[in-house]
């Protein structure tokens, strides 16, 4: 690596390039894809659910806020992370833009394909209208580059106004409809979003409950109840599962333990809330530590009071101290009262930690795009739009195969809103604040122009096709958009490999 002229060169020799000396990387790249998924699924969606719930939120603006950040929680990090360095930008662009182009065309298409349905008409058209204001608005604040005016009011405040709509059609279709109960809006899950939570409580479970079921009540010891909230496997699940789950389950349970240790879940769905008093009074140790330490780096956590005192250690004592409070104020068998802040802690916990694994995650993406000289853009629009769209890639078909097909095709356009507006506009804010306010997306090259163009007239086809259908969507429409995405996937790696090129 050398350092000239004030830019930063890389050297690589071609040993680098062998594939020993990648595989740690790309390993590693899998395991923080792995981790974010954890992350979002099994801590920072329950504990978003907790809150709506304790705040009394409605279905629809829970649904447009607290489960849009769930679900979306990866992208938005990932975004705001890349976002809010000038240089990384075309990464935040390539894999907001590109994720969009592949949840629109290959999981909408797949939709169509595997359960052929009636799309709900005003929700649809509601949300690829604000799909398009959106882009639109990305597309100008690229085409200059520097613009006069911060862009980061315009998609937070566009945010806003999407709430706001959501919540009034709801409002007034229920009117119209004269019902008490509105129905289930395109947000609204109708499935549990963990599938070996839903597993778990569903019959199979129910095949041991009756003979495993003590037959005198028995109050647990804390120690006993702090091994079993730390265990993340059950053998009776692991002996009927196959061997591919096993594997998977292999690599899962070293980040699920982390996690059990770090961050508190509050579900409401349980009777108890989950509320484990060993393990919860930890959590007032270990989940303010990780804040304090994994924030910027450390630096807040490691800075002494007044050159003696360090922060992390003050921290542990307040810390120690309010989990003594609590293990000697409370029982086991009720959770307090105040169990509700639980999840706002939790909810903090699990932010830090998939924050600080989508900042390691663009840093191995940068690395790998340096050593295949490969832009960060084109890095963006596959690797990271990829594993970021997994999870909503598998929850969606298993939805519409289940027969939601309906609500799995309004998620694909409305849950990519929230990221794009939210995602850019935090990262946007972020860079203002640590450098200037003007904000710098540098598009340098004729691939963010194509992918622009792509999402837009993605967008534009099923905003013209769909009512042209009557809101019927067959398989014909399916196939078209997996053909598109194809086409448009080849247009852009033969634009980064200069096969195609501006004269």
């Amino acid at each position: 690596m050398m350092l000239l002229g004030g830019t930063l060169s890389f050297e690589v020799p071609h040993r680098s390039l062998s594939l020993p000396s990648l595989t740690p990387q790309v390993l590693w790249l899998l395991y923080l894809f792995i981790f974010l998924g954890v992350t979002a699924g099994k801590f920072f969606c329950p504990n978003l659910s907790a809150i709506s719930t304790h705040l009394k939120l409605s279905h629809n603006v829970a649904g447009v806020t607290f489960l849009a950040f769930g679900n979306g929680a990866p992208d938005v990090f990932s975004a705001v992370v890349a976002f809010s360095d000038p240089r990384t930008a075309g990464l935040a662009i390539g894999a907001v833009f590109g994720a969009g182009v592949f949840v629109t065309t290959v999981v909408a298409g797949g939709i169509a394909l595997v359960k052929p349905f009636a799309a709900a008409s005003r929700p649809f058209l509601r949300d690829i209208i604000f799909y398009m204001v959106s882009v639109f608005l990305t597309f100008v604040v690229l085409y200059f580059g520097r613009p006069i005016a911060p862009p980061t009011p315009g998609y937070l405040g566009l945010y806003v106004f999407y709430v706001f709509t959501v919540v009034l059609c709801t409002c007034i279709h229920r009117r119209q409809r004269g019902e008490g109960v509105a129905p289930p809006g395109p947000w609204e899950p109708e499935l549990p979003a963990n599938t070996e939570e839903r597993e778990s409580s569903g019959t199979h479970s129910g095949d041991y409950g009756e003979e495993y079921r003590p037959l005198l009540p028995s109050q647990e010891s804390s120690l006993r109840i702090f091994t079993n909230a730390l265990r993340p496997l059950e053998y009776r699940k692991w002996r009927r599962k196959p061997w591919y789950w096993r594997i998977f389950k292999v690599f899962k349970v070293p980040v699920e333990l982390l996690l059990l240790l770090t961050v508190p879940v509050v579900d409401p769905d349980k009777d108890d809330l989950n509320w484990k008093r060993p393990l919860n009074c930890l959590h007032l140790l270990t989940s303010p530590l990780l804040c304090v330490l994994t924030l910027k780096s450390g630096a807040y956590g490691l800075y002494q009071i007044q050159g003696v005192f360090p922060v992390w250690a003050l921290i542990s004592l307040v810390g120690f101290a309010l989990a003594f409070i609590i293990f000697i104020t409370t029982s086991n068998e009720q959770p307090p009262k105040y169990h509700c802040v639980f999840a706002f802690l939790g909810f903090l916990a699990s932010a830090m930690w998939i924050n600080a694994a989508a900042t390691e995650l663009v840093n191995v993406l940068r690395t790998l795009g340096i050593i295949f000289q490969l832009s960060n853009t084109v890095l963006g629009l596959t690797l990271l739009a990829w594993g970021n769209s997994i999870g909503d890639t598998f929850s969606n078909l298993t939805m519409a195969r289940q027969g939601y097909p309906r609500m799995a095709f309004s998620a694909c356009f409305g849950g990519i809103i929230f990221n794009i507006l939210v995602g850019v506009g935090l990262g946007c804010l972020l860079q203002m604040t640590s450098s200037q306010l003007v904000v710098k997306l540098e598009p340098d090259s004729l691939l963010v122009w194509i992918l622009a163009g792509a999402l837009g007239l993605s967008l534009v086809f099923s905003f013209v096709s769909v009512p042209a259908q009557c809101f019927q969507l067959g398989r014909a429409y399916g196939v078209c958009l997996i053909l598109y995405y194809l086409a448009f996937l080849c247009v852009a790696l033969l634009t980064e490999f200069k096969v195609i090129h501006l004269s």
